[in-house]
């Protein structure tokens, strides 16, 4: 199992030159990739191209680019441009976000997003390649059968390093999970649970090569429980807040966890404004099957179940130095 950085995205008030200052010290001590994320602020693709000027071997990957917020063909442009920039390190994590940033943010409709993926995926891929591009599904119409007419299949001008850019999806609902395992090079999931992921998720038929990321919290700590309270209102913004009352996808995989109750209590308390009793309300024992929390030796000994579930690359999440550095010694 490798070990990669999980930068995010820059909170409000910062600066990702902090992410990319981390990102450089994950690469001195041997973690093969950093994957930088995007919400409604700081970009996924700025930092990983101010990061691939300071670095030589670590991989860069988004975690995720948001589909809607790019057509197909421009964002296989980025992979190309990064790529080449790189020197062949770039991984291309794509995602479709939410209905609620789908529609609320990039200003569209949020449609069928399997289909919207599979077809998405299926452009970038024809770019890359360097094949003409002509497309016409349900999402999209490439070139347009409408308009002026005058529209017509391009080709891709610049010389890819490769024509094979690793495709990563995310993914969380199980049909999403099912079609992230057949289209694409790896899966980033979230909230992985070492005990209950091959439960939870349709793993039965993973095929040779295909790279399990899930991003996993990580506080180096001698106090277990402080540990747990400092990752409780990042969860609960996730399960209470990440969505709409009838549509949060990440409350709907907190349930399928055997959390039931506890999600729609999270979600409840969330909603009504109460973010601080909404934290509290996460249970330690989903924080500690789904974060590395404590003294390095807790970690190093959880560190075996999450080789064991099924998991190729970790993707430790932390604004930490300390903690960066306590992972790698754990994990060697």
């Amino acid at each position: 199992m490798q070990l990669g950085f999980y930068m995010g995205y820059a909170q409000p008030g910062t600066n990702p030159l902090e992410l990319v200052e981390l990102a450089r010290e994950a690469e001195r001590l041997g973690y093969t990739s950093a994957w930088a994320a995007e919400a409604w602020g700081v970009d996924a693709v700025t930092p990983l191209a101010w990061l691939g000027a300071l670095t030589e071997t670590i991989d860069l990957g988004t975690a995720i680019m948001q589909i809607p917020g790019r057509s197909p063909a421009n964002a296989a442009m980025t992979a190309a441009t990064l790529d080449l920039l790189s020197g062949g390190r770039f991984l291309m994590g794509l995602g479709t976000s939410g209905p609620q940033v789908v529609e609320g943010w990039h200003g569209e409709e949020w449609g069928k997003p399997l289909v919207k993926t599979r077809e998405y995926v299926e452009i970038v891929r024809t770019v890359l390649r360097r094949e003409r591009l002509e497309h016409h599904g349900e999402h999209y119409d490439i070139p347009v059968s409408g308009g002026t007419g005058l529209g017509k299949p391009l080709k891709l001008m610049a010389r890819p390093v490769r024509s094979s850019i690793p495709i990563y999806l995310a993914a969380i609902a199980p049909r999403a999970v099912e079609q992230a395992l057949e289209l694409a090079d790896g899966w980033l999931p979230i909230f992985w649970s070492p005990e209950k992921a091959r439960e939870v998720f349709p793993l039965s038929h993973v095929r040779e090569g295909f790279d399990i990321a899930p991003s996993v919290p990580a506080v180096v700590t001698d106090d277990v429980e402080s540990g747990r309270g400092a990752l409780k209102a990042y969860y609960s913004f996730y399960v209470g807040g990440m969505g709409a009352r009838s549509k949060n996808f990440y409350n709907d995989l907190f349930a399928r966890y055997g959390y039931e109750a506890a999600a729609r209590e999270i979600q409840e308390l969330f909603l009504e404004g109460k973010q601080v009793e909404a934290a509290a309300a996460v249970p330690d024992a989903f924080v500690d099957e789904v974060a590395l929390v404590g003294q390095v030796e807790r970690i190093r000994d959880r560190l075996d179940a999450w080789r064991e579930s099924g998991a190729t690359t970790l993707l430790v999440s932390t604004r930490d130095v300390a903690t960066l550095r306590a992972v790698a010694e754990a994990a060697a």
